[in-house]
């Protein structure tokens, strides 16, 4: 496949509305090039064939297991509070250093590593504009960082960021970012009751940034041999142990960070990211792996995210190491799809979470019965329930409980917190939630 069509290709997987707006013909291209890729990968591995995943209709014969009665046929999860060698961790000290085997695991079998040469970033404001929104000036910057490519200038990389704060705030604000798309101008976005939630941030004299991860690499296998990943391997696949897009999206948030903490207006020490979904899995990546970050917000984030992995529930292991989804992750990762199993893993996603403590990490869901249970709501109360002891070990609080919620209500008393909403797919609803939540770590 010749470089000007992977560079269509590309342009095509990061515009703003993805694959939709263009023919069946570029669409099956983008298909066949993640499949081949994704067979690569395989091969790499010495792997023949993968465990299917189950569906996500739960009308199909093969639909995914709903029945909590059978979700959890582990015997253990891994306990991030016992090194590799069996022996205990005791204090913070023992923690740093048991923290830094389970980042090597995640590392080396789930997200990939970040190569030592990515090249740097420069900001540049491409304009600057005063405006009113909800009746409270605001500043608007839009902004691009530009990815330095002089070591392959075949493949150009941009980074989209706009950064809305107080006109001319009294000291630097708190500033809330997230991983957001780039709607076209004629989309019709979904309505939503009250509030929007960016008017709600600046009634408490807080910012916010919307980052757009696939403006520096697509949201699949086609483009791994462009934007972020593709520049540093200079157009070449990917090692087993290479970054996936989720750990390169999480890499654009610290570099967005590295620009608020140049800008004057903006609190860089309390600067949260947030995320729905795929992005949501993006943010708990970019909270573990960013100790700048002071908070996450974490929207339905599921299986790759705050979901345990183990557990027989929902999207699967399997789903996520298929040729639609195996490019969030490190090649490694196929092969607990075949011949390994989520069993084999050396971690799971309380670990993951585990990674950000001490700092506050808010888990959000739509309710199952709305949203579906494809997410796995009880599941990601479960990632949160078992980091707990690290955040204790700590001297924070967990979740509190090992109850999980039938209802609505808000678990809030500790710096992991969880609330399942009345909706579905969304964060609208617990946006208030979580923004009394932040108030004691943000103001």
């Amino acid at each position: 496949m010749n470089k000007s069509f992977l560079i269509l290709l590309f342009s095509i997987a990061t515009s703003t509305t993805g694959l939709a707006q263009f023919s069946q013909k570029d669409r099956d291209s983008i298909n066949k090039l993640s499949y081949e890729d994704h067979q690569l990968m395989m091969q790499k591995l010495g792997i023949e064939s993968l465990r299917p995943g189950p569906s996500g209709n739960p009308n199909d014969p093969n639909a995914a297991n709903a029945d909590e009665s059978k979700a959890s046929p582990y015997d253990s999860l891994p306990d991030p509070l016992t090194f590799k060698d069996g022996s205990k961790v005791t204090s913070a000290e023992d923690w740093k250093k048991r923290r830094a085997e389970i980042k090597e695991d995640f590392d080396r079998e789930i997200y990939g590593r970040v190569p030592e040469n990515v090249p740097e970033v420069t900001w540049i404001v491409v304009n600057e504009t005063d405006s009113v929104i909800g009746n409270i000036p605001v500043n608007i910057k839009k902004l691009k960082g530009e990815v330095d490519n002089s070591a392959y200038p075949e493949i150009e990389v941009n980074i989209d960021l706009k950064l809305t704060t107080p006109k001319k705030p009294e000291k630097p604000v708190p500033v809330m970012m997230e991983f957001g798309w780039n709607w076209p101008a004629n989309f019709k976005r979904p309505e939503t009751e009250g509030t929007p939630w960016q008017e709600q941030l600046l009634e408490k004299g807080w910012g916010y940034a919307i980052l757009i991860p696939t403006s520096y690499q697509a949201d699949n296998g086609a483009g791994l041999r462009q934007g972020i990943i593709g520049l540093v391997n200079k157009g070449e696949p990917r090692k087993v142990d290479d970054w996936g897009t989720l750990r390169a999206w999480a890499w654009g948030a610290s570099r967005s960070l590295d620009y608020f903490e140049a800008n004057p207006d903006v609190d860089a020490k309390k600067v949260g990211i947030e995320g729905l979904s795929r992005y949501g899995k993006a943010a708990i990546v970019a909270m573990a792996y960013e100790p700048r970050f002071a908070i996450g917000f974490i929207g339905s984030s599921g299986a790759g995210g705050t979901k345990i992995l183990r557990r027989e529930y929902g999207e699967q292991v399997e789903n996520l190491a298929s040729s639609g989804e195996y490019h969030w992750f490190a090649p490694n990762f196929i092969k607990y799809a075949g011949p390994l199993t989520p069993n084999d893993l050396p971690v799971d996603a309380h670990e993951l979470i585990a990674m950000a403590a001490p700092r506050p990490v808010f888990i959000s869901s739509g309710d199952p019965d709305v949203e579906g249970k494809w997410i796995d709501a009880k599941g990601m109360f479960l990632g949160g329930l078992h980091a707990g002891p690290v955040y204790e070990l700590l001297g924070k609080k967990g979740l509190g409980t090992s109850t999980y919620p039938e209802g609505h209500e808000a678990i809030t008393e500790g710096e992991i917190a969880f609330r399942k909403h009345k909706g579905g797919h969304t964060v609208i609803p617990n946006w208030p939630y979580f923004i009394e939540y932040a108030e004691k770590y943000l103001e």
